[in-house]
């Protein structure tokens, strides 16, 4: 507890692993089980508990709860964990429970911005850069790819995937996976396309772009069954070396889809599993 600031009115139980220049603020709770990396402020009155670590200069603001039991009924008291990673923002009122099931971790990454009343729910996995603006909320079990966007007010269903630098426009339900480099919103959600500003802004050269918007056009307009568009987008950039490992994250992506694609209506009933398998053998 090098340098640490606690103050006198803040609650930091014995066993609690706290680094150097940490701030705890007046009324702030950290349980014994949790560990702090260097610079993280946990500001006033945020409550930190279970086996959490939180990375090296995250800022946790006042109300915020982490670590807390699972909103599951099938915990039974196993052992689970929290790993939140460096430079985060979490701020007021945001709730980031603990996993469910022996051993299982809830993910966040590096440099993520979970704004106000944002919730993240037991066995979820949230890569780095992603923002959830505002009253976004993740069932269980969701997987969010790095630089991913969630705007205001959208629920997540339990187990659906939203891809890298995907956008989720606000006040929208997702119910299945939002394929990465994507623009969309609405309930019922429409895919209107790739997250162009998005892709500009984090300099994806315009070849990328053509390949990525060739790709999605396949996918959602050609009319073809999922798994005839994903060997077409295969077949057709199997040479293209700059473009190919943004085209094969498209690809596993959808492939490996198990809810379903968000807003792509499916005459084949092949399992997802299947697709993954054809991809591999050709």
């Amino acid at each position: 507890m090098s340098n640490a600031n606690i103050h006198p009115m803040a609650i930091v139980e014995p066993g609690a692993h706290i680094g150097e220049g940490v701030t705890v603020e007046a009324f702030a709770v950290v349980k014994a089980t949790v560990t702090l990396g260097d610079h993280v402020v946990i500001k006033s009155h945020a409550y930190v508990d279970g086996n959490t670590t939180i990375g090296e200069g995250t800022v946790v603001w006042p109300f915020a709860s982490i670590g807390t039991k699972a909103q599951d009924l099938k915990y039974r008291g196993e052992k689970t964990f929290v790993n939140i990673g460096k430079y985060c923002e979490i701020r007021e009122y945001a709730t980031i429970n603990s996993s469910c099931q022996e051993g299982s971790v809830v993910r966040v990454g590096d440099h993520c911005l979970i704004m106000a009343y944002c919730h993240v729910a037991h066995n979820c996995e949230i890569g780095s850069h992603v923002v959830m603006a505002n009253g976004a909320m993740l069932a269980g079990h969701v997987i969010v790819e790095d630089h991913a966007i969630i705007a205001g007010m959208t629920p997540v269903h339990q187990f659906s995937r939203i891809g890298a630098y995907a956008m989720v426009g606000g006040l929208s339900r997702v119910t299945h996976d939002v394929p990465p480099f994507t623009l969309g919103a609405g309930s019922p959600y429409k895919v209107g396309g790739l997250n162009m500003v998005g892709l500009k802004r984090h300099n994806f050269s315009p070849e990328v772009r053509r390949a990525l918007t060739r790709a999605f056009r396949i996918t959602y307009r050609s009319g073809l069954r999922l798994s005839d568009a994903l060997q077409q987008i295969q077949s057709e950039f199997a040479s293209h070396s700059h473009v190919q490992p943004y085209i094969q994250h498209w690809l596993d992506f959808c492939a490996s889809s198990k809810r379903g694609l968000i807003g792509l209506h499916l005459e084949s009933k092949e399992e997802p599993e299947d697709l993954q398998d054809q991809l591999l053998t050709t």
